[in-house]
């Protein structure tokens, strides 16, 4: 696993020995990177289930301003703080080491411009976390959630206010990409 681009570019990062979790993938990364491209330098960044810390490092060095990594596993919480100290990028991260559930409500005030979230597979948590995005309002105008899920699973159109309006499927992949606003509106 190692960064794609940017001022990081090609630094390998560390995956916990023993880890069941699964990192997004190199090539899932770089579709996901070039959909964002215009709206990660300079934006608040927020990813959730972060494993190793592999996407939101990645928008570090692509010149996000801010990332909060939110991880409950201990041994990927120790991953992602060597991760950042191995890049550079330990002073523009914040990592919470808890449920991503009690992460979002203690977010709830602050907004974000990117909202990343890539659950373990086949829980189910990806409805649930889009709901608790838009009740608590952690999405800034103009900003987008992307949830990453096997692309057997059907993600809602809507959820609240957010709308998906674009999804893009990469092997067994699907990104589904959410907004603000009503279906067919532009920002």
């Amino acid at each position: 696993m190692r960064v794609i681009a940017g001022i990081a570019k090609k630094s390998r990062l560390k995956i916990p020995r023993g880890w069941k979790g699964r990192p997004t993938a190199d090539r899932v990364k770089e579709s996901l990177f070039n959909i964002l491209s215009p709206l990660i330098p300079g934006s608040c960044f927020l990813d959730l289930y972060a494993g190793t810390g592999n996407v939101g490092i990645e928008a570090l060095s692509r010149g996000a301003q801010r990332v909060v990594f939110v991880e409950r596993d201990k041994k990927a919480v120790r991953v992602i703080r060597d991760n950042l100290v191995h890049v550079g990028f330990s002073e523009r991260a914040e990592l919470l080491a808890q449920d991503v559930f009690l992460a979002l409500r203690q977010l709830g005030g602050q907004s974000f411009d990117v909202i990343f979230l890539d659950p373990p597979y086949g829980q189910g948590l990806e409805l649930p976390t889009l709901e608790a995005i838009e009740r608590y309002g952690l999405l800034a105008r103009g900003g987008v959630v992307v949830a990453e899920s096997t692309r057997r699973q059907v993600l809602p159109g809507e959820v609240g206010w957010l709308v998906r309006y674009r999804q893009h499927q990469v092997g067994d992949t699907m990104l589904s990409f959410y907004k603000h606003g009503a279906v067919g509106e532009e920002d």
